[in-house]
């Protein structure tokens, strides 16, 4: 099993360890505009410097379909109390750039059809809790894990963790995944020393387990006292040991760590490569196994125009999820789907059995008038601990609920920020 396990880490390091061509490209990229910005900044007289951040930093960085670069543009304390993502978009000038709007704007410029920068300003802090936003903590990110991992085997195995969480949807702490955040991974493997051992502890790890790698607390609870509530609401917390006041897997939900614990399981169980690989759901096959269950199977298409990637994905996937509880009124989903990449669009599927009949509650007894209304509505009414009930039969399909729904709820779906609803044919 253990030679097994080696043969398929091995060939997965191999697929996923960027070819030096690449390599290559990005760092010419990042030498010339990281010249061109210094010689911007010092024209300008601001006080900044730049400092590559990120993965490529930490010389953790996996083989992508698109490489998202982090370039920090660290500005002087004496700047902490003026607008520096409007700073920077004056340093950045012609260059052709979106701007990610946020608790700080920053910046995306796409160097190649696979190469994009992103500019994040910054605040040069002294002491971490001087920190305005989280971004200003990625300086003393990026120097730990510099410092604490030193082996090509740590770098290697924190490498297979981030693969081994994207393909099974649990990498990102953005708000439509609720994930492990490539920082988190980094020190899980390190405190673990190596993948299969940050993997194995995970399926063991109690509930509200505290990882204080640097012993920053004397016990837990000094930790409960110190950290603000919403930071303990994950199942797992994991003290930054840059600042201990914060917890590294606070946007790590119950959901994406269940269902990464079983994911853990199943591969020390039984190892395979395919653990390793992004799965699209195969929808024909979905499609032909609910017509043969007697199922109904839909794929939905959804757009917002809010701005593409932790906003857009968090309000694709709430009207997902209240789309869902819509149609649990009505039918029994046996499964379901959300997917999300980038952009604006999201795909949806369903696959539901359609309830024979369902109860509509009514009024109390002693509320005449509305016992009437009640009873010219529906046919079928039973009364059960002083209230009014009724039996109705459900007599369309999926598709016909989504359309008539569809056509009563466009003010909420807009309110809820989705500008298209399309039943795919």
């Amino acid at each position: 099993m253990a030679e097994k396990v080696n043969q398929i880490l091995k060939e997965v390091l191999e697929e996923v360890e960027p070819s030096k061509e690449e390599l290559k490209i990005i760092n010419e990229n990042l030498k010339k505009f990281i010249e061109d910005v210094r010689k911007k900044i010092k024209k300008s007289g601001i006080e900044a410097e730049v400092f590559v951040g990120g993965s490529f930093a930490k010389g953790t960085v996996i083989r992508k379909k698109n490489y998202d670069i982090d370039i920090f543009i660290r500005f002087d304390r004496k700047y902490r109390n003026e607008n520096i993502s409007e700073k920077t978009k004056k340093l950045l000038g012609n260059l052709k750039i979106s701007v990610i709007h946020g608790s700080r704007d920053y910046f995306r410029m796409k160097i190649r059809e696979d190469v994009i920068f992103e500019i994040i300003p910054v605040i040069r802090i002294k002491n971490q809790k001087e920190a305005e936003n989280v971004t200003d903590l990625s300086y003393f990110h990026v120097s730990y894990i510099k410092k604490k991992v030193k082996t090509k085997k740590i770098l290697d195995d924190i490498k297979l963790a981030k693969v081994f969480c994207h393909a099974n949807n649990c990498y990102g702490a953005e708000s439509y995944i609720n994930g492990f955040s490539g920082y988190s991974l980094e020190l899980l493997v390190y405190h673990y020393k190596g993948f299969l051992n940050f993997i194995k502890a995970m399926t063991k790890i109690k509930e509200k387990e505290i990882i204080d790698i640097e012993k920053l607390y004397k016990n837990k609870n000094s930790i409960m006292l110190d950290l603000n509530s919403s930071k303990l609401k994950s199942p797992i917390i994991l003290i930054d040991p840059t600042y201990m006041q914060r917890n590294a897997l606070s946007a790590l939900s119950r959901e994406t760590f269940e269902k990464f614990r079983k994911v853990c399981i199943n591969f020390l169980k039984n190892p395979g490569i395919e653990y390793f690989r992004t799965k699209k759901q195969d929808l024909e096959k979905l499609k032909k196994e609910s017509k043969r269950k007697g199922y109904e199977f839909i794929l939905l298409e959804t757009q917002t125009k809010k701005q593409e990637g932790d906003v857009a994905g968090s309000k694709l996937l709430k009207f997902f999820r209240h789309l869902n509880e819509e149609i649990e009124k009505y039918f029994e989903v046996k499964n379901k789907g959300f997917e999300y990449e980038e952009g604006k669009n999201a795909e949806y599927f369903f696959i539901a059995k359609r309830k024979k009949e369902i109860i509509v509650n009514g009024p109390e007894i002693k509320d005449k008038e509305n016992i009437k209304k009640f009873r010219s509505r529906h046919k079928n009414v039973f009364i059960k601990n002083k209230k009014l009930y009724a039996r109705e039969k459900v007599n369309f399909n999926l598709r016909e609920f989504i359309m008539k729904w569809k056509a009563k709820n466009e003010r909420k779906i807009k309110e809820m920020a989705v500008e298209e609803l399309r039943i795919d044919q």
